[in-house]
Parts: C-alpha cells; structure tokens; sequence
C-alpha cells in the first residue's frame, strides 16, 4: 500500500521567523505506520517547499498514493482541505486522512466544507491511523470503520459518526518515531544556522488555560523516561546532525525529578546540542537552584508564558502568576545564562492605546532578552471562545494565527491594535540590536542573540515577519488589509441563526463517541465497542511509490 503524508502550504510570518520546523507528526505517525508493517511511505512538506497547488497536484499523480494523510491546527485548516481535495481530484479511489487538534473537535464542520475527506483521527494519531491503515490496506475499512476507535467519517447515509475515543497511549517510551522520512537539509535554526528538531519529551498538560485546548486534546499528562528519550535525542543528532532542538511539550517542567534526570542524562553524554523549551513562570521559581544544571544540560533558550500585562488578564486567562513573578523569572534565567523570551497576548476586548504602550514599557523594565507579542486566538474549542460568543465576529480561520488581531477591541480598531504591536516591536528590537546584543560578554549568548536579530531582520526585509505584506503606504499614513474572507466574517445575528440553524457545527469536546447528524437524521448511538472489536493487521504488498522532487 502506498502512503503519502503531506505537510499542507500554510505560512503566516510568525514562527517561521526562526527557520524551518520539521513537522513532528511525520516522524511519529510515519515511525508507527512503518512499526506495524506498513513501509511504503513518503512524506512531501508542501509548507517548506513552499509547493504551489500545481506542482502538488503532479507529484500526487506520480506516485498515485492508496492513502493521503495530512494534518491540521486551525489556521491550516483550509490549505489541508485543499490538499486533500487535490488528492481525490486525481486519484478519487485514493483514501484520504486528517488528523490534527482542529479537525479532531471541528469534525463536523470540516466534514461540512470538505466532504470529500474519507476520515479524521480524533486526538493522540499513533495507534488510530495504524489501526485505520491496517483495515483500509486489508480492503475492510468500510465495515470495520465503527469497531475503529478514535475517527470521524461520513457514514453511507450522510450522518457524521465519531467512534469512541481510543485510549491514550499510557507508555510513550512505546513510540517508535522514524525521522529518516524527513529532508533534513530543510530544518534548519537561523539563530544558529544549524539543524533543528522537535521531539516530544512528554505530552498533555495538567493545566487548564482558558484560551489553550492542548490540555483536551491529549486528555492526560504523561513523560518519556529521560534514558529512553535521550536515545532518541542521540540518534537525531549522530544520524541527522541536528545542533538545536525544541521540545514539543507544552511544560516539560512540571515535574522536576524527570526533568532533572533528563538534564543529568544529556550532560553524561555529552552531545554537541543546544535546546530550548516552553514553560511555566512558576516552574522557573521552583528551579531557580537548578538553573545552572540546567544551562549545563545545553539549555539555552526559555520561552515564559508571561502571557498578559495585567494581572486582569492573567486571572482572566487562568494563569495562575503574577506580574511580579513574570519579572523575577527573567532575572533569574538571565542570572544562569538562559536566554529569557516573554510572550505577551494582545488584542483581548479590553485592549487599549495605553495597555499597548504598558506592555512595552514592561519589556523594557523586565529586561528579557526577546519578547513576542502575540495576538489573542481564541480558539473555537476553547473555552474563553464560548463565553466570548457573539464578540468573535472573525471565523476565518486561516487567520487564527498569532499574528493576526481576530478579537475588536471595545476602544481600538483591529488595525489599530496591529500597528501598535508593529511599533513595539520596532523599539523593542532596534535597541536591542544597537544597545545590547552586540555588547552581551558571554560569547555563545552574543552570538545566540545576533543570529535571532539576523532572523527578524531577514524576515522583516522579505515582508514575511507579522505579514508585512498586508501593510501598505498611502502618502503619509499606513493602510493595513488584514485579508479576511468576508463571508467568514459575521454580525451577532449572523452568529446566532448559525447557532440555531446548525449546532452541529460547533466543537464537539466529547471524545465518548456520539454521531452527529449532518444532512439525514436519527443515526442510532450504537458505537460502544471493546478492544477486541479493533480490526487486526492484514498485509497487501503494492508497488513503490516513485519520487517526485519539490523544485
């Protein structure tokens, strides 16, 4: 059987600014396919090739896949679509899969506007798509489709099914993650203009943002044995020379003695890695002894979800810090030489001139090495997104970015907001690249910090950073085109009849396995089914796929 997985063309100018991420779900979902048997598998990254829609039409055509599979977070879910529809348009025989954190709530609605998708895989993808490939390689996965936990489909009545969720995978050291599927030449970290990965040390948070779904998507917190991981980490770096890695955790922290372990096991062996990590500014606090070790691990780089300017808004996001604190976790990793990152979220409904300017003034008197402002995305499965019902007037959702304003402001326009984002941005970085950076005495952190200023100033130039391109001079003022798909912009009476008139279209963060009608109604809930019930493997050997190389 022959498989195609394909990253989807997405790009919107934010974390592209630091080079090309390797998409880690190939490596994951592609090492479990080929665990189970199943080795005829080639991966195309439409996003990093920059491939146009022509050109993948063609190598989809050539290779004439039995099975498509590709992924989807929100602002990607149109080119996803797309490329799927691209797939049946040559090859309608082909099977074709979506995975991803959007289409495993959004479901319904994705089936909605993209019919022609065979199957979506709700939730953590390993064991689902094995289970989904083995039945559609054997020829079975019509009949097999409601005993296959963990996916949505269209049944042959028109109703939406969702299956019951599959359970998490409980060992995690049981992954068997194939990274030779991607083009490493590609991944490359600007900062350090050397490889870059990104593997899961754990997954699932035990925290619960209001503005973040992670948490639902992968329903429990569990951690790798640091041993076993580091494995991994040495492979990447003896078999694919990767110099820099970010973890894909959302808090890798959270649970000390593991990353401790993690940290003491990467010192004994010594790679030549740097790497850097998201987390918590109350785990910052809690390790400020352990700093030290950890910069002797190799890590360098700390992101701090400081989040928002006021402490409103961090109660509002259930953040669970303080202003205070956020300042003190800067100083702290500075102290132990890690580079401090702070995230700012802009754009909520209280946003102002002033708060705009106060989270500036912030930046400069916390003293981070980098900040991001971030534009609030209020995610359609996300809690702070119901309650803001009617307000999220936005549901384009190839704009749910970070670097797009979705929410108005009660005092700001959206293009005010933007500029004002921009213009701090602007001071921010100007003075560090004449004031600071080029004076830093630790000569890997100065030669850290030039190489993310080279990043912002090579994207800013080609227009990419924040979507520069939508900015454009008109004698003395600047105009901004924020590109929305006006039909996908709604008033609140619009967004109550779509309420009443389709419920099925909202986020279904129910993994217990109810169908949802979609056109006919009525479809009995007769989805309860017991391991046993999972179809097994069945092996059909076919032809190789042939390669097609993005120009």
């Amino acid at each position: 059987m022959r498989i195609l997985m394909i990253q989807p063309n997405y790009h919107c100018g934010g974390a592209e600014i630091a080079g090309n991420w390797p998409p880690g779900w190939v490596a994951y979902i592609g090492g479990a396919l080929k665990h189970a048997g199943m080795t005829n598998i080639r991966f195309i990254d439409a996003m990093t090739y920059d491939i146009p829609d022509d050109k993948l039409r063609e190598i989809i055509r050539v290779n004439q896949p039995d099975v498509v599979l590709a992924t989807a977070i929100t602002p990607q879910i149109y080119k996803a679509q797309t490329t799927l529809q691209i797939a049946k348009e040559v090859l309608p025989d082909c099977v074709t899969v979506l995975g991803g954190i959007h289409p495993t709530f959004m479901y319904t609605q994705v089936f909605s506007e993209a019919p022609w998708i065979d199957y979506i895989v709700r939730g953590e993808g390993e064991e689902i798509a094995v289970a989904l490939l083995q039945s559609i390689e054997a020829g079975t996965h019509r009949q097999d489709r409601k005993r296959i936990w963990g996916i949505a489909y269209i049944d042959d009545d028109g109703q939406v099914v969702a299956t019951p969720a599959r359970p998490v995978i409980e060992d995690l050291d049981t992954l068997t993650p194939d990274w030779s599927l991607l083009d490493w030449d590609k991944y490359i970290y600007t900062p350090l203009n050397c490889r870059v990965a990104v593997p899961n040390f754990a997954r699932g948070c035990p925290f619960t943002c209001r503005f973040c779904s992670q948490w639902k998507f992968w329903r429990k917190y569990r951690h790798r044995d640091p041993k076993k991981f580091v494995d991994e980490i040495e492979t990447l770096v003896r078999d694919y020379n990767v110099g820099f890695m970010i973890l894909a955790d959302e808090e890798p922290t959270i649970f000390q003695k593991k990353f401790v372990a993690l940290c003491e096991e990467l010192i004994k062996r010594d790679l030549p890695l740097h790497w850097g990590i998201n987390t918590r500014v109350t785990d910052i606090m809690r390790d400020r002894d352990l700093l030290p070790l950890y910069r002797k691990a190799g890590l360098v780089h700390v992101s701090l979800g400081t989040e928002a300017v006021s402490q409103l808004n961090l109660d509002t996001f259930r953040k669970q810090t303080t202003v205070e604190q956020n300042k003190l976790a800067v100083k702290l990793l500075q102290q132990a030489g890690i580079v401090a990152e702070v995230q700012f979220i802009m754009g909520l409904e209280n946003e102002t001139p002033e708060t705009i300017e106060e989270t500036y003034k912030l930046a400069q008197d916390w003293k981070p090495d980098m900040a991001n402002w971030n534009m609030y995305t209020p995610w359609p499965f996300a809690e702070l997104f119901e309650e803001l019902g009617d307000r999220v007037e936005v549901r384009d959702y190839s704009k749910y970015n970070f670097v797009t304003p979705i929410m108005k402001p009660e005092a700001m326009t959206r293009e005010q907001v933007l500029k004002g984002v921009l213009k701090n941005y602007a001071r921010f970085y100007m003075r560090k690249s004449f004031l600071e950076y080029p004076w830093i005495k630790d000569k890997f952190r100065r030669r850290y910090m030039l190489g993310c200023l080279k990043a912002f100033a090579k994207t800013t130039a080609s227009k990419k950073f924040y979507d520069l391109e939508r900015l454009k001079m008109k004698g003395m003022s600047t105009e901004v085109d924020l590109g929305f798909d006006a039909s996908k912009v709604l008033t609140a009476d619009e967004i109550a009849q779509l309420k009443r008139d389709r419920p099925e279209l909202s986020a279904d963060m129910n993994f217990k396995g109810t169908p949802v009608k979609i056109v006919a109604c009525g479809a009995p809930d007769d989805l309860q089914v017991s391991e046993s019930d999972l179809p097994v493997k069945a092996a059909v050997s076919k032809p190789k796929m042939t390669a097609v190389q993005p120009d």
